[in-house]
């Protein structure tokens, strides 16, 4: 596929200016680009399809016509997507137009529900009342032209997908790929009746409608994630933590949550420890700063929560140590962070937070007993613990 992937390059030579895939002018230019290349290949591709399944009454061959139909349909939808997408924030939208590119993809698995049922329904009616397909050197020739545009088409929208990052050409990417298996059963079941007069194009085209709805509903569950509000990717959270830990007067961070409202459109926040004795001035300038180089590197909307903790205090780094011990020991996923101490004349109460993963959430009873239990019996019942649990990732 090296011719293929010089028209890539080509087509984005002649049709994106600013090759920084970064910029949000960049991202919208090559989403539009992707759905104007869908229309034009698929409407091609639809329309010799049709004329050829009608010639030869092959059923298949017109579900397969139909499917690139419906592929053209979203790529209207996956242009006007992104195009409503570049809309600036406003008033009543004041996260910006960003999840546009989400919306678009579920109604492209929307539509393509629609029609693998259609399809599905055509099919049977096929294989109910069979009918002989009229094979032909034109009909062989149309379907293998058409999985070499469908598999260029496939490479095209994947690198695109990669290059923005952007789940909607991916799954545009996935939906070529698909085509051209569907294609290849669509031209075995026209050998096949041409070898054998075994009527199978019915059963083909019932597989095609059956891959066609298996498509639209993985589509559905691609998109519908990010509108339900998913976690962030491990990827996403690393970089984010980098620009932390690139500084050194941050002792430590947790409760980091992103709030996704569309590609570009990314809003975060996290606590961030630093020494009490730092000036708050300049922990206000450090704080600042990362949040400024989180959005230019990585496109996040950042908000920093300042931390002060105590560290030249022997108890109190004795006794978070310990604590931090009996967690490790009943689970090393389990964290602590925003530990403080309250003395007072007969006990001291020591106020912290338990970051656990979900599957723990009913161990909170039995983490808080063997806490309670070691700091009785190692600390003589001095003191009393006020444990705040945290859900995380």
């Amino acid at each position: 596929m090296r011719g293929g992937t010089c028209v890539t390059k080509l087509l984005l030579r002649m049709f994106i200016r600013n090759q920084n895939p970064q910029e949000p002018s960049t991202r919208a230019a090559i989403g539009k680009l992707s759905g104007v290349v869908g229309i034009v290949c698929n409407l091609l591709l639809a329309a010799a399809k049709l004329a050829i399944g009608i010639l030869a009454g092959a059923v298949s061959v017109m579900a397969d016509a139909m499917n690139n139909f419906t592929d053209a349909a979203s790529s209207i939808v996956t242009l006007v997507g992104f195009k409503l997408a570049e809309k600036p924030a406003d008033s009543e939208h004041p996260y910006g137009h960003a999840r546009f590119e989400y919306l678009s993809g579920l109604a492209v698995a929307a539509l393509i529900v629609v029609i693998g049922f259609e399809l599905a329904k055509t099919s049977l009616n096929k294989i109910l009342n069979p009918t002989a397909v009229a094979v032909s050197l034109q009909l062989m020739l149309v379907l293998v032209a058409s999985m070499a545009v469908k598999l260029w088409m496939c490479l095209f929208n994947r690198k695109l997908g990669k290059l923005i990052d952007s789940t909607a050409l991916l799954a545009v990417s996935a939906d070529s790929r698909n085509d051209v298996i569907a294609t290849g059963a669509v031209l075995v079941a026209a050998l096949v009746e041409k070898l054998t007069s075994l009527p199978v194009d019915g059963y083909m085209g019932m597989a095609v409608a059956l891959f066609i709805l298996y498509s639209g509903a993985n589509l559905a569950k691609q998109t519908i994630s990010p509108l339900l509000g998913e976690a962030a990717s491990p990827e996403l959270r690393q970089n984010i933590v980098k620009v932390l830990e690139g500084n050194d007067r941050v002792l430590g961070w947790h409760d980091l949550m992103v709030h996704d409202y569309g590609p570009g459109q990314r809003f975060a926040s996290i606590h961030v420890e630093m020494d009490q004795k730092e000036d708050p001035l300049v922990c206000h300038e450090i704080i600042d700063d990362m949040e400024r180089l989180c959005l230019e590197k990585h496109q996040v909307h950042l908000v920093i929560h300042y931390d002060p903790v105590v560290t030249d205090d022997p108890e109190i780094q004795a006794t978070k140590e310990a604590i931090e011990a009996i967690l490790t020991a009943f689970d090393p996923r389990l964290t602590l962070h925003d530990f403080r101490m309250v003395r007072g004349t007969g006990h001291s109460n020591l106020i912290f937070d338990v970051a656990m993963p979900h599957d723990m959430a009913g161990q909170k009873a039995g983490i808080k007993k063997r806490i309670d239990d070691t700091l009785q019996k190692e600390g003589g019942g001095v003191y009393h613990t006020v444990i705040t649990f945290d859900l995380v990732d």
